[in-house]
């Protein structure tokens, strides 16, 4: 039998570790797939303590986009640029090949029609502040592209608090168990005078603070004719690369038409100091946040361009 040389060996130990991380393992699925049974199993010999939550994570399902009535409608709107049903993917694609084919041929800004002098706007679908434990799971969360934008969890805040939100009111439906005045919630711009806490922002490389002037009431009719929803997409072999696509659509209330759609994608998968490999908030994503592109409320005021006002408060 030959002798394996030192030299091959020290090219073999070279080439593993220069191989990426994605390619590993069988795909991101089958490596979440096997942390999360082997955390179960641990989970499973631990006896409890108070407080401990550790283990809640295993309580976590896949997203279920049609479980609300606002999901549903999400999920039926027309948009003039459906994704194709064949999104390129090819046999033996890496994560990142296939996230580099989704992001070059499907993601960007469409926008169809634009609006001047709009006061307010109806959230039709309003997110729930992801949990750590959602962040790091690969099927809890149903646009995690989405998620992770900052006017996610406090859209009020990006659009109707100065000087970053720029409209005078935002609507949304009224998810308070205990309402019993209104289906709806209004955000409006109160007096500064009155504010009783500041709103700290960052401007350039320094924060600067200004009074917080966002008040809330309870209505039960909408002042909106225009709103904005969101939705998950689902493309062959996502998930099972650790790629979730989504969509953020504004519409005409009046009309249903779809005056411009955001679509996006985000990959994770390779995060090494997380157990299942996925965190979504140091996921890839595409179109970027930040200085390449726009968040969720400056790609709607492009379309649905605000009326500029110091005040609104609600009559």
């Amino acid at each position: 039998m030959r002798k394996t040389s030192l030299s091959f060996l020290l090219m073999v130990a070279l080439g593993l570790l220069l191989t990426p991380y994605d390619s590993l393992a069988e795909t991101v699925a089958e490596r979440f797939e096997q942390q999360m049974k082997k955390f179960a199993e641990s989970c499973a010999k631990k006896k409890p303590r108070p407080g401990d939550i550790t283990c809640d994570r295993l309580k976590l399902k896949p997203a279920d986009p049609l479980a609300t009535e606002e999901g549903r409608f999400a999920h039926s709107i027309k948009v003039p640029n459906p994704v194709p049903a064949d999104s390129g993917y090819k046999s033996g694609m890496t994560s990142q090949e296939y996230f580099e084919l989704l992001c070059k041929t499907e993601a960007g800004e469409f926008i169809f029609k634009t609006v001047e002098n709009v006061e307010g706007l109806y959230l039709m679908r309003p997110r729930k502040k992801a949990t750590d434990y959602e962040l790091g799971h690969l099927y809890a969360l149903e646009d995690p592209y989405g998620d992770i934008d900052f006017a996610a969890s406090k859209p009020e805040d990006y659009f109707v608090q100065p000087p970053l939100g720029r409209y005078l009111y935002l609507e949304s439906p009224n998810t308070s168990k205990s309402s019993a005045r209104g289906v709806y919630l209004r955000y409006y711009r109160g007096d500064p005078k009155s504010s009783k806490k500041d709103f700290v922002f960052m401007k350039g490389n320094h924060s600067e603070r200004v009074p917080y002037v966002v008040q809330s009431e309870e209505v039960s009719e909408l002042k909106s004719r225009y709103g904005f929803s969101w939705r998950g997409l689902k493309r062959a072999h996502d998930r099972e690369l650790g790629i979730v696509g989504g969509e953020l659509i504004i519409l005409d209330l009046q009309t249903n038409e779809a005056l411009a759609v955001r679509r996006g994608y985000i990959r994770s998968g390779d995060a090494r100091n997380n157990m299942s490999g996925v965190w979504w908030l140091g996921g890839h994503v595409c179109p970027k946040y930040g200085d390449n592109t726009v968040y969720m409320s400056e790609f709607i005021s492009k379309v649905l361009k605000p009326t500029e006002g110091e005040s609104h408060a609600s009559k």
